[in-house]
């Protein structure tokens, strides 16, 4: 019994590290991949050799589909949790709200704005990028301001220059330094 305790502890570390590496090729870090890939490795022999020592013990390949099951709970959930990379959300909306996209541009989002043809009337487009750890916020905001919107978004692989690699940084800190000041003066 110990043995397929053993097996599905390992299940329990060897999925979120493969949930890691996988998200970490996809978001083009292959150098930061490839040594998660070797941790992912020596888990996945080790956990195989015990449960190919004794295939006639059920209790061990139960222990490991169990084991990998809930690990793909596990790492789906550390997925969510580390939100590494960035977002784009476009909002689709009926006025061209400048309070939205002020807020958004102070609270350290990037936000370039575009007037589009509807069916019947002109609709603004917001193509708004942001970290996916500050997503949560970003529709906080959104449904401030436009309740209403029609939202899209798209996982970002990877960008280059622009004004948002330099300011986004900057506003966000700027951003959460006079929030904290808020939230003292409040206390």
């Amino acid at each position: 019994m110990l043995g397929a305790l053993l097996i599905f502890v390992l299940q329990l570390i060897y999925v979120p590290v493969l949930t890691i590496r996988t998200i970490l090729l996809v978001k083009n870090q292959t150098k930061t991949a490839a040594g998660v890939g070797l941790l992912e490795g020596i888990i996945y022999i080790v956990s195989l050799i015990f449960v190919f020592q004794d295939l006639s013990n059920i209790y061990n390949i139960i222990a490991y589909v169990v084991g990998f099951s809930v690990g793909l709970l596990l790492g789906g959930a550390l997925e969510r949790k580390l939100a590494i990379g960035y977002i784009t959300y476009q909002a689709n909306i009926l006025d061209k709200n400048m309070d939205l996209v002020n807020s958004l541009r102070t609270a350290g989002f990037g936000v370039t704005v575009f007037e589009g043809e509807g069916i019947n009337t002109a609709r603004f487009r917001l193509d708004i990028v942001a970290k996916r750890s500050r997503e949560k916020e970003l529709l906080l905001i959104i449904d401030q301001f436009e309740p209403k919107a029609f939202l899209m978004s798209y996982e970002i692989r990877s960008f280059r220059g622009g004004y948002l690699t330099k300011s986004m940084k900057k506003r966000a800190i700027s951003f959460f330094k006079k929030k904290k000041a808020i939230e003292e003066t409040n206390k």
